[in-house]
């Protein structure tokens, strides 16, 4: 992102997930200071992370109490999951809190 955009400053959403708390992490922020600016989540914080409202409904089709007997069966239910969904984009948007407007 600073490559994309050498002459701005960006912005960043940061969670505390745990890659993002690694020495090769840290150094590209140090290394960007004054042009990075990290905007910290609080710890659980799925509404400011949309993804995380299309990932509870994967989780409720998907996976809940629910046995694979194999990856590649595991993988199966999840590419038909996020075909359907993309083939409805404006339910989709709606998932995540998007205005499909």
């Amino acid at each position: 992102m600073l490559d994309k955009h050498p002459d701005q400053v960006v912005y960043v959403a940061w969670d505390n997930f745990t890659a993002h708390q690694d020495d090769e992490v840290e150094a590209v922020v140090r290394g960007a200071t004054g042009r990075l600016v990290l905007l910290y989540l609080p710890t659980y914080s799925p509404w400011l992370n949309p993804i995380e409202m299309l990932w509870r409904h994967f989780r409720r089709e998907v996976t809940h109490c629910e046995l694979f007997e194999t990856v590649k069966a595991l993988l199966a239910a999840t590419r038909n999951f996020f075909d359907r969904y993309n083939q409805m984009p404006n339910r989709l948007l709606s998932i995540i809190g998007s205005n499909a407007a």
